[in-house]
């Protein structure tokens, strides 16, 4: 390994930043209060799908609970960004197509904070790095 890719730079911050920042975020907004309220939930979610209540809000719990966890960990970080823009696209599009720009916001700021660690990935201040330094393939999930 060179000096170069062992180091850490602004970027690998800025990374770290964003994965904290947008999973307390989603966390302490949606993903938290579901699982602390979980039977209530179960009688005000909507379910696009039909899947019924119980499956739908388990889903969401996944998405915006364990899936946040991951991706501060740095571990699996694209593929646990999934199921969050998955949610937030069915959400934007299908749950509540009435929304405005301004009604939405929310929801358009947490697609573009997990689009992104989507696209860049966790950075190198990650629990994942080292072990994707061993195993290569790891680096690309």
């Amino acid at each position: 390994m060179t000096d170069d890719a062992s180091r850490m730079n602004t970027s690998d911050l800025a990374l770290f930043w964003l994965r904290i920042s947008g999973c307390l975020l989603l966390l302490s907004v949606h993903g938290l209060p579901k699982l602390m309220h979980f039977q209530h939930e179960l009688g005000v979610i909507e379910d696009p799908f039909g899947m019924g209540a119980t499956l739908t809000l388990s889903l969401a719990v996944f998405a915006e609970v364990l899936c946040p966890v991951l991706i501060m960990a740095g571990v699996l970080t694209r593929l646990a960004t999934v199921p969050i823009l998955f949610l937030l696209a069915v959400s934007v599009m299908l749950v509540h197509p009435e929304w405005s720009l301004a009604e939405g916001q929310f929801a358009w700021m947490l697609l573009i904070i997990f689009s992104t660690i989507f696209i860049a990935g966790p950075g190198r201040l990650a629990l994942g790095w080292k072990v994707s330094q061993r195993w290569p393939l790891l680096r690309q999930l």
